[in-house]
C-alpha cells in the first residue's frame, strides 16, 4: 500500500484532482450546466411528444365556384376546430406522437411574410376544386408538413383530394429555406466571433500572465478593450462580406430592403456583444471556466434563437422569451431587411436596444475589469 501510495503518478493524479476540486466553478460548468442544457432542451423538444406544424391557408373562391366554402377550409370545419381565422386539428398517433396542425387563415400577402419570418413553413392554396402547397423543396420541415396535411385520410378522414401534382415549389427570392438560413448565420457569425474572439482572448491573456505585462506599461483599460473590439468589428465585417458574396454569388441571395439599415444593424450587434464579451471576461483567468461561461452564453441562443429553424416550433409560453434574445433581435432584424424589404424604420428599435445592452455592459466591464 505504502509503494501505491508514494507512486509519482498516483501523487501527480491526487494533486490534479484536488486542483479540479477546488474551483467549484468548473464542477458546474462541466458537470452541472450539460445536465441543465439537457433537461432544458428535452422538455422543449420531447414535451409530450406532440408536433406543432403552423401553416398558412389562403382561400381562393371564384366567381365560378357554386360553394361557399373551399376543399381543406370545409373538411377542417367539420373535423377541426375553428376560432376566428385560424383552425386547428389534432391528429391522434400512440406509437409516433400526436400532430398539432393550426391553420392560419390569410391573405396572399400575409401568409408570404409569415413565410419569410419562419411563423410557417408552407402555404395552402385552398380552392373549392382542388388544394395546392406551396413551399421550398428543400426544407424538410415544408415536406414534413405537406406529407402530414396530404395524408389527413391515413387517420380516418374523408379528405383525400391531394396529391403530388398540387405541389407548387418556391422559389423566388426571399422565400426559400436558404434565404431563411443566411440571415442567421450572420447574426450567429456575429455572436460567436465577438464571444471566442474578445471573451476568450482576455481570458487567456489574463491566464498567461500577458495582461499582468501589459498593465506595466502602464495602458489604460478603455484603450485596450476598445482597440480589441475595434481589431474584431473589422474582422466581422470582413467575414460577413465574404459570406454574402457566396450567397449572393451561389443561391442568389439578395438585400430586398436598405442597406443603411442592414449596416446599422449589423453595427449595433457587434455592440451588443462585444460589450457582453467584455463584461463576462473581466475577472475569470481560468480558461475551463471562461469557457463554461461562454458556452452558456452562446449555446442556448445558437439553438431557440432561430438560426436553423423557426423559433416559433418552441412552446407558445418560450416565445416571448426568445423574440428579445440579442441573437434573435439581430436576426430577425437581418431577415426582415434580406426578405421582406424592411428600412431603418422597421428596425430601429432593434438597433437601440442592442447598442444600449453592449453601451452598458461595456460600462460595468470596464469598471470590474482586473489585469490579474
Amino acid at each position: 500500500m505504502n509503494k501505491i501510495t508514494n507512486h509519482q503518478l498516483y501523487r501527480l493524479i491526487i494533486a490534479h484532482f484536488a486542483e479540479i476540486i477546488r474551483e467549484p466553478a468548473v464542477i458546474f460548468w462541466g458537470v452541472v450546466f450539460p445536465i441543465l442544457m439537457a433537461w432544458g432542451l428535452g422538455i422543449a423538444f420531447t414535451k409530450k411528444g406532440d408536433v406543432n406544424i403552423k401553416l398558412s391557408l389562403v382561400k381562393v373562391i371564384t366567381e365560378q365556384d357554386s360553394v361557399h366554402e373551399t376543399k381543406l377550409a370545409g373538411y377542417l370545419a367539420t373535423n377541426g376546430n375553428k376560432k376566428d381565422s385560424t383552425y386547428t386539428i389534432d391528429l391522434k398517433n400512440e406509437k409516433l406522437g400526436n400532430v398539432n396542425l393550426t391553420f392560419y387563415e390569410t391573405s396572399w400577402l400575409n401568409a408570404y411574410t409569415m413565410l419569410k419570418k419562419g411563423k410557417v413553413s408552407l402555404i395552402i392554396e385552398d380552392k373549392a376544386t382542388d388544394t395546392k402547397y406551396h413551399f421550398d423543396p428543400a426544407n424538410a420541415e415544408a415536406k414534413t408538413a405537406y406529407q402530414l396535411v396530404a395524408n389527413l385520410a391515413s387517420y380516418g378522414s374523408a379528405f383525400y383530394g391531394v396529391n403530388q401534382s398540387g405541389i407548387v415549389p418556391l422559389t423566388m427570392t426571399g422565400t426559400r429555406y436558404v434565404d431563411f438560413l443566411i440571415p442567421g448565420l450572420l447574426a450567429m457569425g456575429i455572436m460567436m466571433a465577438c464571444s471566442w474572439g474578445i471573451s476568450y482572448t482576455i481570458i487567456d491573456r489574463r491566464s498567461k500572465k500577458l495582461l499582468r505585462r501589459m498593465v506595466a506599461t502602464p495602458m489604460k483599460k478603455s484603450n485596450f478593450l476598445l482597440a480589441l473590439i475595434t481589431a474584431r468589428f473589422t474582422m466581422n465585417v470582413a467575414e460577413a462580406l465574404l459570406l454574402f458574396v457566396f450567397a449572393w454569388l451561389y443561391f442568389g441571395t439578395k438585400v430586398q430592403g436598405s442597406w443603411p439599415a442592414l449596416m446599422v444593424l449589423f453595427l449595433a450587434g457587434n455592440i451588443a456583444f462585444s460589450g457582453i464579451s467584455i463584461l463576462i471576461s473581466s475577472h475569470t483567468a481560468n480558461p475551463e471556466i471562461g469557457n463554461g461561461i461562454i458556452n452558456a452564453l452562446v449555446t442556448p441562443m445558437m439553438v431557440v434563437s432561430g438560426v436553423f429553424f423557426s423559433y416559433h416550433n418552441f412552446p407558445d409560453w418560450t416565445i416571448p422569451v426568445i423574440r428579445y434574445l440579442p441573437l434573435t433581435m439581430i436576426a430577425d432584424g437581418f431577415r426582415s431587411i434580406f426578405n421582406e424589404g424592411a428600412g431603418f424604420a422597421d428596425v430601429w428599435l432593434e438597433a437601440l436596444v442592442l447598442t444600449s445592452i453592449g453601451t452598458v455592459s461595456f460600462i460595468i466591464g470596464l469598471k470590474i475589469f482586473k489585469w490579474y
